[in-house]
């Protein structure tokens, strides 16, 4: 932990790096069979990564509810398409669940997307955009943060995707699952104390910080 470095990647930067690919196993869950089987296992974790996405709108008017729910472990990724599902009591337990921690990013977001599905009062998250500052990184951005810490570039060429298509494409459910994942892994690595800030590349020296 640091009070005296400050962290931050430039996009050019990041353009450089590699591209991050999941190699995990995917599970699409649209049916409530499905979804009760998939939450029972993640019940039995003891922490995962957590993210949402929403159909993006072009024009203003009524926000979009939740697309896709996506829930991840070391190694699978569990993405709930909302849209058909609903948001069924048990996922809506499974992130109440003080006893289950779940790590995502820009998590006031999230709250306030999933609200709009129904009453939602969330427990047991740990968000990253403010536990990356007690190690100096001063970016908001999974992008960035990942960046920083394993100087890969994961690609958001799927953000602006329709969430609620028939069927997903795989890379959209391989973006999809590398937001979750993403958040899972770089709290991991932050919190076992194996990212060293004052050795990082990327620390703004003095005159630059505004």
């Amino acid at each position: 932990m640091t009070n005296n470095i400050t962290i931050s990647i430039s996009k050019d930067k990041i353009a450089e790096l590699p591209t991050v690919i999941y190699e995990g196993y995917i599970s699409l869950i649209d049916t409530e069979k499905e979804a009760k089987h998939a939450i029972e296992y993640l019940k039995t974790q003891p922490l995962l990564g957590f993210d949402t996405e929403t159909k993006p709108m072009f024009r203003k008017g009524k926000p979009n509810k939740v697309s896709l729910v996506q829930i991840s472990t070391d190694r699978r990724s569990f993405l709930f398409r909302v849209n058909k599902l609903g948001f069924i009591d048990e996922l809506k337990d499974l992130l109440e669940d003080e006893s289950v921690m779940k790590v995502g990013l820009s998590l006031k977001d999230d709250y306030g997307a999933l609200r709009r599905l129904g009453d939602f009062n969330p427990g047991g998250f740990i968000d990253l955009q403010a536990y990356v500052k007690n190690f100096g990184i001063i970016d908001n951005s999974l992008q960035r943060i990942y960046a920083i810490v394993f100087g890969g570039r994961i690609s958001k060429s799927q953000r602006l995707s329709n969430w609620e298509a028939p069927e997903l494409s795989q890379s959209q459910m391989a973006y999809a699952s590398i937001d979750s994942w993403s958040c899972l892994q770089l709290y991991r690595h932050l919190s076992a104390g194996l990212f060293d800030p004052a050795t990082s590349q990327y620390i703004v020296e003095p005159q630059e910080n505004q």
